[in-house]
C-alpha cells in the first residue's frame, strides 16, 4: 500500500504506567505519522481523583516523562501527538506541554479538548447497567467524548493534542477523520477506525502480550507495540516496528477484539461499530488487515464515568495447607467473628482459593470498624485456631474505597471545547444521533439499540440460554477425547465496570461450530462454578470464530471495590481453558 494512502498511527501506552521507553522505541523504530497513548482506564479516573485530593496533578505525569524524549524528534518528523493524559485537568497537562516545551527550547502548537466534565451537574444518576439509582454525591462524573474534536484541533493545526476522558478509540478515529475528512455520513469508515483504535488501544496486548498461545509469541520481553496503519475506507492493517519482540498475527488481534466487549454493537459518541462484521487476513509476517466493518448511527446518549467514595475496607488472607482445608476454613471465620460479629460490616466477602488461600474482605462506613477492629480480630486468632495458621497480611488500618458508576446523559447536553494555544476554536457540529425509544431508564434503552439488526445483516449477536443438552457436533457416537479447552480455543477477559467480560475463539471453522454449539451459559456455569448465580449474556461473533460473554455483577461494584482477588477478571478466560471438556476427536491435534 502506498504510504500517501495510509495513516499510520502508532501506541505507546496502553495504562497509566506503561513503559516509559515506549514512545521513543516508537519515534525511533520506523515511519509514523501519529504518536498516541491511553492512559485512561476507568479505574484510573479514581486514581487521579485521589491525587488531586492530595494536591497532586489530576493528568498523568508520567506522559510527560515520554514526552521530554519524543517531543522533538516528532516535531522535526511532522508526527502528531494524541493523548487522553489530560485525566481530570487537561488544561493543566496542555499547560505543563508548554513548560516542557520550554525547557526544551521548542514551541509546538498544543491543544487541549475539554467538556467532558459534568461534576456538579444535575444528572441522572441511574445506573446504565443494572437500573439502581445512586444516592451518594459524585467524586468525579466525566462523559466519553468522540473524536470530532480532536479532528477539529488537528485541523487547526496542532502538534499536540491532549484530552480529559474520550472514548479510547477516539485517539485513532480522530486522527482518522482529520486526514480522510469522513463526514458523520461516512458510518463504515468511522466504524472501521474505531475497530483499530480498539485493537492498539491496549498496548501490547495486541501483539502478543497477555496471549494465551504465549509460547507462540517470539521475545516477549522486548513486545513491540503496536500500529494501525489506517485507510481512507476505515480498513486498517495491525503491524509493529520490524525487529521488536511480539507476535502480530490473526490470533493475537481476536484475542484484542474481544477484550472488554459487551455485544457486538459496540457504542460510540461517533458511529456504532458491528463487531459481527469484522473480516480478519493475514497481510505478511506481523500484518493482519482488519476490514469489512460496518457502521451505524450512534445513540443519543454519552456514557458518563461516575465515581464516588464508597467507604473503606480492609481484607485479611490467610494461608491453608494439608489436610481437611475446608474445615480449617470454617474454623477460621468462626474464631474470627467470635471476636468481632460479621454483622458489624456493611458488607462481607470470604473466599476459599484452590490454592488454599483463605481472604476475608470487609466494607464498612466506618473507618474504624473495617481497620484495626477487623483487622485485630484476626491477629488474634493465631494461637487458636487451624494447625498450620499463618497469614499473608499484617494488621493494619482501613483504606478508602471508589465505586464506578455509569450512567447516561443525553449527548445535546454536552459540548465539547477546543482550545489551541489557550485560544477556543469553533465548537464542532454535533454528531447526528440515532434517536433513542422512551425508557425509564438506562438499560432499556441499551438493550433496544442492541437488539436492532441491519437490515443486510444477520444477527447472530444473541444466543439463547441453553441447558447445555447434547447439540449439533456433540453427538454421543461421535469419538471424543478428554481435553482442558485451552487446547483449541484461546480466551482472554476483562472487566466492564461491576461485569466481567470473557472472550473466546478458535482457529478454524469447524472448531467454532462446535465451540458455539457446545458452549453454552449453562456449560459455562459449570465449567466455572464461581459464576452460577450470576446472569450470563451470550454472544456470538462468527467473522471472528469468537463468543463473548458479559458476567453480570462479578466484580460487585467495580474494580476499586471489588472484594475479588482477580478484581478485573484477567484471569478468568485461563481459569476456563484449564477446564476440561470432551472434544471430538477430529477437532484435536
Amino acid at each position: 500500500m502506498d504510504d500517501e494512502m495510509t495513516l499510520r498511527i502508532a501506541n505507546c501506552s496502553g495504562f497509566y504506567g506503561d513503559r516509559l521507553s515506549a514512545a521513543r522505541e516508537m519515534v525511533e523504530g520506523g515511519p509514523i505519522d501519529v504518536l498516541t497513548g491511553d492512559w485512561l482506564a476507568e479505574l484510573t479516573m479514581l486514581i487521579l481523583a485521589g491525587n488531586r485530593l492530595k494536591g497532586r496533578p489530576g493528568y498523568a505525569p508520567t506522559f510527560l516523562r515520554q514526552l521530554e524524549d519524543v517531543l522533538g524528534p516528532c516535531l522535526d518528523k511532522g508526527i502528531k501527538i494524541v493523548t487522553n493524559a489530560g485525566g481530570l485537568d487537561p488544561a493543566g497537562c496542555a499547560q505543563a506541554v508548554h513548560e516542557l516545551a520550554g525547557r526544551l527550547g521548542l514551541s509546538p502548537a498544543v491543544a487541549h479538548v475539554t467538556g467532558d466534565d459534568l461534576t456538579g451537574r444535575a444528572l441522572d444518576l441511574v445506573n446504565a447497567d443494572t437500573g439502581e439509582r445512586l444516592d451518594a454525591t459524585p467524586l468525579t462524573a466525566n462523559a466519553y467524548l468522540g473524536a470530532r474534536p480532536i479532528a477539529a484541533a488537528l485541523s487547526a493545526g496542532a502538534d499536540v493534542v491532549v484530552t480529559g476522558r474520550v472514548t479510547d478509540a477516539a485517539l485513532v478515529t480522530g486522527p482518522g477523520i482529520w486526514r480522510y475528512g469522513w463526514g458523520p455520513e461516512d458510518l463504515d469508515p468511522l466504524a472501521g477506525s474505531v475497530v483499530a483504535g480498539h485493537v492498539i488501544e491496549c498496548g501490547c496486548q495486541a501483539t502478543g502480550g497477555n496471549y494465551a498461545f504465549f509460547q507462540d509469541v517470539p521475545d516477549l520481553a522486548h513486545c513491540g507495540f503496536p500500529i494501525a496503519e489506517l485507510r481512507a475506507d476505515g480498513s486498517a492493517v495491525i503491524t509493529k516496528h520490524p525487529g521488536t519482540g511480539g507476535l502480530v498475527s490473526v490470533g493475537t488481534v481476536t484475542a484484542q477484539l474481544v477484550y472488554e466487549l459487551g455485544g457486538p454493537r459496540y457504542l460510540g459518541p461517533d458511529v456504532v461499530a458491528r463487531f459481527d462484521t469484522i473480516t480478519l487476513a493475514d497481510d505478511g509476517p506481523d500484518r493482519v488487515l482488519v476490514s469489512g466493518v460496518r457502521g451505524e448511527p450512534p445513540p443519543g446518549t454519552l456514557k458518563v464515568a461516575v465515581n464516588y467514595l464508597g467507604g473503606y475496607r480492609n481484607t485479611m488472607t490467610l494461608v491453608l495447607t494439608g489436610l481437611d482445608i475446608e474445615a480449617k476454613a470454617r474454623v477460621a471465620e468462626e474464631a474470627v467473628w467470635a471476636r468481632i460479629p460479621r454483622d458489624a460490616f456493611d458488607s462481607v466477602d470470604v473466599t476459599l482459593t484452590e490454592s488454599g488461600l483463605l481472604r476475608i474482605t470487609v466494607m464498612d462506613a466506618d473507618q474504624r470498624t473495617a481497620g484495626r477492629a477487623f483487622s485485630s480480630a484476626v491477629v488474634e486468632t493465631g494461637l487458636a485456631s487451624y494447625p498450620g495458621f499463618y497469614g499473608l497480611t499484617p494488621p493494619g488500618n482501613a483504606s478508602p474505597y471508589g465505586v464506578y458508576w455509569p450512567v447516561l446523559v443525553p449527548a445535546a447536553d454536552v459540548r465539547p471545547q477546543v482550545f489551541l494555544n489557550g485560544k477556543e476554536l469553533p465548537p464542532t457540529e454535533p454528531t447526528p444521533t440515532r434517536p433513542a425509544p422512551d425508557a425509564p431508564t438506562a438499560r432499556p434503552i441499551l438493550d433496544t439499540l442492541a437488539a436492532q439488526p441491519t437490515p443486510d445483516t444477520p444477527d447472530r449477536s444473541v444466543a439463547s440460554t441453553s441447558t447445555g443438552t447434547p447439540v449439533a457436533g456433540t453427538s454421543t457416537d461421535r469419538p471424543a477425547v478428554r481435553v482442558p479447552l485451552g487446547r483449541i480455543a484461546g480466551a482472554r477477559s476483562g472487566d466492564k465496570g461491576g461485569n466481567a467480560n470473557l472472550g473466546v475463539w478458535t482457529t478454524t471453522a469447524a472448531r467454532y461450530d462446535w465451540l458455539a454449539a457446545h458452549l453454552t451459559t449453562a456449560t459455562l456455569k459449570e465449567l466455572l462454578p464461581d459464576l452460577a448465580g450470576h446472569r450470563i449474556d451470550r454472544y456470538e461473533l462468527p467473522s471472528i470464530k469468537a463468543l463473548n460473554f458479559v458476567v453480570h455483577g462479578l466484580l460487585g461494584r467495580g474494580v476499586a471495590a471489588s472484594p475479588r482477588l482477580d478484581p478485573q477478571a484477567k484471569a478468568l478466560g485461563e481459569e476456563l481453558r484449564a477446564r476440561l471438556v470432551d472434544l471430538p476427536a477430529d477437532l484435536y491435534d
